[in-house]
């Protein structure tokens, strides 16, 4: 039986340069859509997927990320006082219990593959589930969203699981290609991994979509591999060495994913989380339609 998902990391040392300027003092993890960050967003996907631990992978000038996840006691306190009920309740429904958060630093910029290597010892011999905090999600026909359509292909097949979506073919070259195996329904084997391939040369159009399962000998690989492209230790060449002998499975999310790192993603997603939200959607969609009407 596989083990249990208790632990996420949280890669948000990246410096955000597609969205700036807005990124230039506030971190991109914390940019909002509606309401919250886009970072509480994928907090809030794990929660719903059973994890327990949040284990956050910062940089410099990402202080305002813990704070985001501690008590605001003056905050709470002006909302107590001024009977704000509900939105005092909001606000701690969004608050980690104590001990659940961790909170280590990747000093320089190395890649993703290093930044999930420095949650080593605070994720330790368990597996674990990594969400990159650009990537937002909405559910699919299936329910959940996308982790933990990951989490229980993990339960039922174990080994290491990669979320992939399909994208048209001319687009292939522009992301991380999985290779399909033995399929199960909608989680197949993955045979390979190919980051970024030359244009007509893509083994699918399966891309890589920012959500993971892996097993905790991926730690030992990453520490091994060395520089891949860019200079930076990718994980996808970490998974591609793990694949030599541990198997990888791919599930293929029904929902859809909204890339908030760039401005085109980012303004789609702001759309698409108000239209799911019974309390904004119908006050909203009257003003999209507005807008919409004049193009």
């Amino acid at each position: 039986m596989a083990k249990r998902i208790r632990k996420a990391v949280f890669p948000v040392a990246g410096l955000g340069t597609r969205v700036l300027p807005a990124t230039k003092v506030i971190p991109k993890e914390m940019l909002t859509v509606v309401d919250r960050p886009v970072l509480q967003h994928c907090v809030e996907e794990a929660i719903e997927a059973g994890i327990e631990h949040f284990v956050f992978v910062t940089g410099r000038n990402k202080a305002v990320i813990e704070d985001h996840f501690d008590h605001a006691y003056e905050l709470e306190a002006t909302l107590k006082a001024r009977g704000k009920t509900k939105e005092l309740e909001a606000l701690l429904a969004d608050t980690p219990a104590a001990g659940a958060t961790s909170f280590t630093r990747q000093q320089a910029p190395l890649g993703l593959g290093h930044a999930v290597w420095c949650a080593r010892d605070i994720v330790g011999d368990e597996p674990f589930a990594v969400l990159l905090p650009d990537m937002i999600t909405l559910p699919g026909a299936r329910g959940g969203r996308c982790l933990k359509q990951c989490i229980d292909a993990h339960n039922a097949h174990g080994g290491n699981i990669i979320a992939v979506e399909e994208v048209r073919a001319s687009d292939t070259h522009m992301y991380g290609i999985v290779s399909v195996g033995k399929a199960f329904d909608h989680v197949f084997e993955i045979s390979g991994m190919v980051e970024k391939p030359p244009q007509g040369t893509a083994p699918s159009n399966l891309i890589i979509s920012g959500r993971y399962i892996l097993e905790p000998s991926v730690f030992g690989v990453l520490e091994n591999i060395g520089a891949g492209a860019g200079g930076e230790i990718q994980l996808t060449d970490g998974m591609k060495k793990l694949a030599e002998t541990s198997p990888f499975f791919g599930v293929r999310f029904d929902g859809k994913t909204y890339d908030t790192g760039s401005k085109v993603g980012f303004l789609a997603a702001n759309v698409a989380f108000a239209l799911s939200r019974p309390d904004i959607a119908p006050d909203f969609r009257k003003e999209l339609k507005k807008i919409v009407g004049t193009l």
